[in-house]
Protein backbone atom coordinates (compact mmCIF):
# COMPACT_ATOMS: atom_id res chain seq x y z
CA UNK A 1 0.00 0.00 0.00
CA UNK A 2 1.27 3.76 -0.67
CA UNK A 3 2.12 5.96 1.54
CA UNK A 4 -0.80 8.10 0.59
CA UNK A 5 -3.47 5.49 1.37
CA UNK A 6 -2.26 4.71 4.70
CA UNK A 7 -2.28 8.26 5.39
CA UNK A 8 -5.90 8.54 4.05
CA UNK A 9 -6.97 5.67 6.09
CA UNK A 10 -5.56 7.08 9.37
CA UNK A 11 -7.46 10.20 8.92
CA UNK A 12 -10.44 8.56 7.95
CA UNK A 13 -10.31 6.47 11.18
CA UNK A 14 -9.17 9.47 13.49
CA UNK A 15 -9.38 12.37 12.16
CA UNK A 16 -7.49 15.10 14.07
CA UNK A 17 -5.49 12.89 15.82
CA UNK A 18 -3.16 13.10 12.82
CA UNK A 19 -1.47 16.50 13.03
CA UNK A 20 0.63 15.90 9.93
CA UNK A 21 1.75 13.67 7.28
CA UNK A 22 4.74 14.54 5.28
CA UNK A 23 5.09 12.29 2.06
CA UNK A 24 8.01 14.01 -0.22
CA UNK A 25 10.35 12.54 2.75
CA UNK A 26 13.01 9.63 1.89
CA UNK A 27 10.53 7.60 4.41
CA UNK A 28 7.27 9.18 4.47
CA UNK A 29 5.14 9.39 7.51
CA UNK A 30 2.48 10.69 9.72
CA UNK A 31 2.42 13.05 12.88
CA UNK A 32 0.43 11.63 15.48
CA UNK A 33 -1.37 13.23 18.43
CA UNK A 34 0.47 11.71 21.96
CA UNK A 35 -2.91 10.75 23.22
CA UNK A 36 -4.06 8.62 20.45
CA UNK A 37 -0.79 7.13 19.64
CA UNK A 38 -1.75 3.67 21.48
CA UNK A 39 -5.13 3.49 19.59
CA UNK A 40 -3.28 4.16 16.51
CA UNK A 41 -0.38 1.53 16.78
CA UNK A 42 -2.87 -0.61 18.02
CA UNK A 43 -4.80 0.14 14.94
CA UNK A 44 -1.68 -0.09 12.52
CA UNK A 45 -0.69 -3.45 14.01
CA UNK A 46 -4.21 -4.80 13.71
CA UNK A 47 -6.39 -3.16 10.84
CA UNK A 48 -6.38 -5.76 7.86
CA UNK A 49 -5.20 -3.33 5.26
CA UNK A 50 -2.17 -2.35 7.46
CA UNK A 51 -1.17 -5.41 9.46
CA UNK A 52 2.43 -3.27 10.47
CA UNK A 53 3.46 -6.84 12.44
CA UNK A 54 6.69 -5.52 12.75
CA UNK A 55 8.51 -2.36 14.74
CA UNK A 56 11.79 -2.03 12.73
CA UNK A 57 12.99 0.44 15.36
CA UNK A 58 12.71 3.91 16.96
CA UNK A 59 14.62 6.26 16.45
CA UNK A 60 14.19 9.63 19.00
CA UNK A 61 14.85 13.49 18.08
CA UNK A 62 15.70 16.37 19.51
CA UNK A 63 13.86 18.86 18.05
CA UNK A 64 15.77 22.40 19.81
CA UNK A 65 13.94 24.93 17.51
CA UNK A 66 10.18 23.56 18.75
CA UNK A 67 11.11 22.59 21.99
CA UNK A 68 10.21 19.11 21.09
CA UNK A 69 11.55 15.59 21.20
CA UNK A 70 10.24 13.19 18.93
CA UNK A 71 10.11 9.37 18.62
CA UNK A 72 9.81 7.66 15.16
CA UNK A 73 8.67 4.60 14.73
CA UNK A 74 9.27 2.38 11.18
CA UNK A 75 6.76 -0.19 11.11
CA UNK A 76 6.54 -2.89 8.18
CA UNK A 77 4.29 -5.49 7.16
CA UNK A 78 5.86 -9.03 7.61
CA UNK A 79 4.36 -11.33 4.93
CA UNK A 80 2.58 -14.05 6.87
CA UNK A 81 2.25 -17.39 4.88
CA UNK A 82 -1.40 -18.77 4.94
CA UNK A 83 -3.69 -15.88 6.10
CA UNK A 84 -5.55 -14.93 2.78
CA UNK A 85 -5.13 -12.42 0.03
CA UNK A 86 -4.12 -9.68 1.89
CA UNK A 87 -1.01 -11.54 3.67
CA UNK A 88 1.32 -10.10 1.58
CA UNK A 89 2.01 -6.69 1.96
CA UNK A 90 5.26 -5.95 2.59
CA UNK A 91 4.81 -2.24 3.19
CA UNK A 92 6.54 -0.13 4.95
CA UNK A 93 5.90 3.55 7.08
CA UNK A 94 6.92 5.82 9.66
CA UNK A 95 4.56 7.70 12.37
CA UNK A 96 5.94 10.49 14.28
CA UNK A 97 5.01 11.00 18.12
CA UNK A 98 6.07 15.11 18.76
CA UNK A 99 6.55 15.66 23.03
CA UNK A 100 7.47 18.97 24.86
CA UNK A 101 11.10 18.49 25.58
CA UNK A 102 10.40 20.17 29.10
CA UNK A 103 8.06 17.15 30.16
CA UNK A 104 8.72 14.29 27.65
CA UNK A 105 6.05 11.80 27.92
CA UNK A 106 4.91 9.15 25.28
CA UNK A 107 2.58 6.01 25.89
CA UNK A 108 4.54 2.47 25.55
CA UNK A 109 3.86 0.80 22.76
CA UNK A 110 5.83 -1.94 23.88
CA UNK A 111 2.76 -4.52 24.66
CA UNK A 112 1.89 -3.89 20.80
CA UNK A 113 5.48 -4.64 19.73
CA UNK A 114 7.79 -6.11 21.84
CA UNK A 115 10.69 -4.92 20.01
CA UNK A 116 9.26 -1.54 21.46
CA UNK A 117 10.73 -2.95 25.18
CA UNK A 118 14.41 -2.09 24.15
CA UNK A 119 13.98 0.59 21.59
CA UNK A 120 11.70 2.82 23.93
CA UNK A 121 14.54 1.85 27.11
CA UNK A 122 17.34 3.21 24.45
CA UNK A 123 15.16 6.28 23.41
CA UNK A 124 14.88 6.90 27.23
CA UNK A 125 18.69 6.64 28.26
CA UNK A 126 20.02 8.49 25.52
CA UNK A 127 17.05 11.12 24.52
CA UNK A 128 15.04 11.37 28.07
CA UNK A 129 11.89 10.33 26.75
CA UNK A 130 9.70 8.64 29.10
CA UNK A 131 7.75 6.19 28.28
CA UNK A 132 4.76 5.98 30.68
CA UNK A 133 3.76 2.23 31.21
CA UNK A 134 7.09 0.69 30.05
CA UNK A 135 7.50 -2.56 32.60
CA UNK A 136 11.39 -1.72 32.89
CA UNK A 137 12.30 1.78 32.22
CA UNK A 138 15.78 1.44 33.15
CA UNK A 139 18.82 2.70 31.38
CA UNK A 140 20.40 0.47 28.94
CA UNK A 141 23.54 1.73 27.39
CA UNK A 142 24.73 4.21 30.09
CA UNK A 143 25.30 3.45 33.89
CA UNK A 144 22.74 3.87 36.13
CA UNK A 145 23.92 7.41 37.96
CA UNK A 146 24.60 9.10 34.57
CA UNK A 147 23.52 12.38 34.60
CA UNK A 148 22.00 13.26 31.46
CA UNK A 149 21.23 12.22 28.29
CA UNK A 150 24.02 12.14 25.83
CA UNK A 151 21.53 12.27 22.04
CA UNK A 152 20.65 15.40 23.47
CA UNK A 153 21.64 18.74 21.51
CA UNK A 154 22.46 20.56 24.38
CA UNK A 155 24.17 17.91 26.49
CA UNK A 156 27.35 18.76 28.25
CA UNK A 157 30.23 16.46 27.89
CA UNK A 158 30.76 15.10 31.27
CA UNK A 159 34.91 15.80 32.61
CA UNK A 160 35.11 13.07 34.01
CA UNK A 161 33.10 10.12 35.72
CA UNK A 162 33.79 8.95 39.29
CA UNK A 163 37.09 10.48 38.54
CA UNK A 164 38.24 8.89 35.35
CA UNK A 165 39.32 11.74 33.08
CA UNK A 166 36.50 12.04 29.82
CA UNK A 167 37.88 12.67 26.65
CA UNK A 168 36.60 12.70 22.86
CA UNK A 169 38.34 11.25 20.08
CA UNK A 170 39.39 14.38 19.51
CA UNK A 171 41.45 15.16 22.68
CA UNK A 172 39.17 17.33 23.69
CA UNK A 173 38.06 17.58 27.14
CA UNK A 174 34.76 18.78 26.70
CA UNK A 175 33.08 19.22 22.77
CA UNK A 176 31.76 22.71 23.32
CA UNK A 177 34.94 24.04 24.28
Amino acid sequence: MAPEEICIILKQEFGDAVADTVLSARRPYAVIAIDRWRDVAAFLRDDGRMRFNMLQCITSLDLVKENKLAAVYDLFSVPVVGVGPCAVLRHHFAVRVEVDRDNPHLPTVSHIWPAADWHEREAFDLMGIVFDGHSDLTRILCPDDWVGHPLRKDYEFPLEYHGIPANTEHEINSPRH
